[in-house]
């Protein structure tokens, strides 16, 4: 890698690059408003894990994580909710040292595991996934208003 990466806490300063980031990936324009709303309530949660790696000269990627005390876990478990790696930069091992952030941040609060869901458009992600050491252990079923 050709720059100092850095993994921090999101900010609200981060507001603009992750709002990007989401319209990226959803491949849609987001209303800024409701999206701002629910970034700040989101970053300021302590249940909630939001860091973002960065280089001196601009965002690489972020990543979201909730934990909740789930009754069938009989404890706290953590889902990735986002997982953006900005294309000139991914392969390079950005995603990596955010998801072991979340790996330490999991060993320090005793979670009992970690899960992630991607799209099924998002074919490749499965391979991804699965070389950062998740296996496919469930079947996510949506129903959309």
């Amino acid at each position: 890698m050709k720059f100092n990466i850095k993994i921090r806490k999101i900010q609200n300063k981060d507001l603009d690059f992750v709002y990007k980031a989401i319209c990226e990936l959803e491949n849609e324009i987001l209303n800024v408003e409701i999206f701002k709303a629910i970034f700040n309530e989101n970053i300021s949660n302590p249940k909630n894990l939001y860091l973002i790696a960065e280089n001196e000269i601009e965002g690489l990627g972020f990543i979201s994580f909730h934990t909740q005390n789930l009754l069938h876990h009989c404890g706290l478990v953590g889902e990735i909710q986002e997982f953006f790696i900005h294309q000139k930069y991914r392969g390079q091992g950005v995603g990596r040292l955010l998801l072991n952030e979340i790996l330490n941040f999991a060993e320090q609060n005793n979670l009992k595991s970690i899960e992630v869901t991607t799209n099924k458009k998002r074919v490749e992600n499965v391979a991804i996934y699965e070389n950062l050491g998740f296996t496919l252990s469930h079947n996510k079923f949506t129903i959309y208003k």
